[in-house]
């Protein structure tokens, strides 16, 4: 078993039974998502105190169920988020199962992308 990169990264909204193992969170994945399980997509689920997480995805020949627990803090899921579930990237998932805020990313990027912009005006004008 070898994990890989996946082509998206989908993170439920909404808290998880942490009890549901494979059968369950694939059943979430095609019934709730309307996205097949057996993909090579990433399926993220988080309990409702936000400590632990649970990640399904299909390695080609079965499934394989990651699980997070934290012994301090918990896993920082963006809020406001109105659809059962929404994608991030590698670099966000790997943020937010790092204990970081997506949103910090998001902002970073921006905030870098606006500075880069800056400097390339003022080289250009040089």
């Amino acid at each position: 078993m070898v994990i890989c990169r996946p082509s998206k990264v989908y993170i439920s909204s909404s808290n998880v039974d942490m009890r549901k193992s494979i059968d369950g969170l694939a059943y979430i994945v095609e019934q709730k998502f309307k996205l097949p399980a057996q993909s090579d997509m990433m399926f993220v689920f988080h309990n409702r105190h936000c400590d632990k997480v649970k990640i399904l995805y299909w390695d080609g020949d079965g499934f394989c169920l990651l699980y997070k627990r934290l012994e301090r803090g918990k896993f920082h899921f963006p809020k406001h988020i109105t659809a059962d579930k929404y994608t991030v990237s590698n670099t966000e998932l790997d943020w937010l199962l790092n204990g970081l805020r997506i949103e910090d990313i998001r902002h970073y990027e921006k905030i870098k992308k606006q500075k880069f912009s800056t400097q390339n005006n003022d080289f250009n004008m040089a």
